[in-house]
């Protein structure tokens, strides 16, 4: 047999493989801040890579969206009333482990808007921007719906084109 011809011997052996590590020893927690609005400050905490190299961790953190209830926000006894309401929160500025977090949105969920719509009715739904004194823009959404009028024998309360306009 001729010296160094069978090369696969001495190469890679099955249990060589790479360790695998755990994923969250690389990540530290944020703290969220929430604005003055609200009575809670302290709103949860978030995930993110450690900084590495040029990657630094608070560029990462900047312009995510925190979609939080507005009961969660309010310390209030009747949570039921506040929530239906969804609050969407921006992460603006990252200061040590704390993220201070803007206003960026409202919505309702999805079982509240479907408990308002019933059948035989009209939804009327309209938009519009409107640009604040301090020069931001908010776009405003608004429902409605139609009902009936005191003592309608009509079962039903549709609106015209014309009156939904």
């Amino acid at each position: 047999m001729a010296v160094g011809k069978n090369k696969r011997l001495t190469k890679s052996k099955k249990g060589s493989r790479k360790k695998a590590i755990d994923p969250f020893l690389k990540k530290e927690w944020y703290k969220l801040i929430a604005p003055s609005i609200f009575t809670k400050k302290d709103c949860g905490r978030t995930l993110i890579t450690k900084t590495q190299g040029t990657k630094v961790a608070s560029d990462g953190l900047k312009g995510r969206i925190i979609e939080l209830s507005l009961a969660d926000l309010n310390l209030q006894v009747n949570e039921d009333f506040m929530g239906f309401r969804k609050i969407k929160l921006c992460i603006e500025d990252v200061q040590g482990f704390n993220c201070l977090l803007n206003f960026h949105g409202m919505d309702m969920t999805r079982d509240k808007l479907c408990s308002l719509i019933q059948k035989k009715q009209s939804i009327i739904e309209g938009n519009v921007d409107v640009r604040t004194t301090d020069g931001y823009i908010v776009r405003m959404f608004c429902i409605a719906f139609t009902d009936k009028q005191k003592e309608q024998a009509k079962a039903t309360c549709y609106c015209t084109m014309a009156q939904s306009r």
